[in-house]
């Protein structure tokens, strides 16, 4: 039976206006879920939001660092460290974990191929 983590089911209430959350256990961490989107990574006791081209720039305009799962190597993902904001108001939660949401359904979309 696992063990209650605290902080992760703050995170599944917290979120919960977004929609349906649940969290799945990955890699030492947890990956979140809204309605079915992958949209958060959660490492230790810090919350990383998936970022693509479109939300990407306002997570580097405050200086956000991009999530590395393994400290000694250049290699990170697509997931940006959290706003202290998203934690203070409904509106910095919609607007940041909203924005990753977003990028999460957009990731999902099928690619479409290049015409020549």
């Amino acid at each position: 039976m696992a063990k209650p983590n605290p902080y992760l089911e703050y995170l599944l209430e917290h979120f919960a206006p977004l929609g349906q959350i649940h969290s799945r256990a990955m890699f030492g961490g947890h990956c979140l879920y809204c309605n079915g989107i992958t949209f958060a990574l959660v490492a230790g006791q810090a919350v990383y939001l998936k970022a693509d081209d479109v939300n990407r720039p306002q997570f580097e305009a405050r200086g956000l660092a991009p999530f590395r799962p393994f400290p000694d190597s250049d290699m990170v993902m697509k997931y940006y460290e959290a706003p202290a904001e998203m934690f203070e108001s409904l509106e910095g939660l919609r607007e940041w974990a909203g924005a990753a949401v977003a990028a999460g359904e957009r990731a999902k979309q099928p690619k479409r191929k290049a015409v020549s």
